[in-house]
């Protein structure tokens, strides 16, 4: 189901348990079964499971979009930014509401786990304007791990762009996937996020997207993104 761009991984596990698929006429509930796609019929809410072939778009999120498939709230989506594209398409984890920044969009599960899981070990830089003056002290805190009520985090990179005494612009580069790690993260050491950005995944930047656009990843660019995380997954781990 991941393959034909219906839900990612996880999301297809519960629409089984959900009994919204079937397999050769017979409903499973089981997310472990075991098919054959070339010679069982697979369907889901009645439709045919086709394989599409996969794709992988990089969109520049303005603020102002969620980033689902479908909002029950009626916002705004960022699959209506990419509506020109004909699969199914999904995005690769989550950027919040009033974030902005690269977000990946793809119909393959297993490209989406390589680069949100965080045992893989995909960069994710962001720009985060901040309240306050934020001192060395902090930083240190925030590159060596916060306290956080799901646990410490792991060390991440930190330095200075530019700060004042009302505000500080920092760059963070972290490889977790948190909900709201970023946010959390500054407001633990006492500067909460007044806009955020996300800049970078693994290799990829935002150059030559405006607000609202996107592109499709070159086949080299997929590739070494898929290396990067097979790597990581097969050094030791400390």
């Amino acid at each position: 189901m991941a393959h034909a761009g219906i839900a990612s991984r996880r999301q297809a596990e519960v629409l089984i348990t959900q009994g919204r698929v079937r397999i050769n006429g017979c409903v499973v509930r089981e997310a472990a079964t075991k098919v054959d796609p070339q010679s069982d019929c697979i369907e889901f809410d009645g439709h045919s499971v086709v394989e599409e072939d996969p794709v992988y778009i990089l969109l520049y999120k303005p603020a102002g979009f969620i980033s689902t498939v479908y909002d029950p709230q009626g916002r705004s989506t960022v699959l209506e930014l990419a509506a020109e594209v004909k699969e199914r398409i999904y995005p690769v984890g989550r950027l919040d509401y009033d974030t902005e920044g690269i977000l990946l969009l793809t119909n393959d599960g297993q490209f989406s786990n390589l680069i949100i899981h965080p045992r893989y070990k995909i960069d994710k830089k962001y720009q985060a304007w901040v309240t306050g003056f934020i001192k060395d002290d902090e930083l240190r805190t925030l590159r060596e791990g916060v306290e956080l009520e799901d646990g410490v985090t792991a060390p991440a990179d930190v330095h200075v762009i530019e700060r004042d005494d009302r505000t500080s612009m920092i760059e963070m580069t972290i490889h977790e996937g948190r909900k709201r790690q970023v946010k959390r993260m500054c407001a633990a050491v006492g500067h909460p996020v007044i806009s955020l950005k996300r800049t970078g995944v693994g290799l990829l930047t935002l150059e030559g997207l405006d607000k609202g656009q996107y592109r499709f990843l070159r086949q080299e660019e997929v590739e070494l993104l898929k290396a990067m995380a097979e790597n990581e997954s097969q050094s030791p781990q400390v």
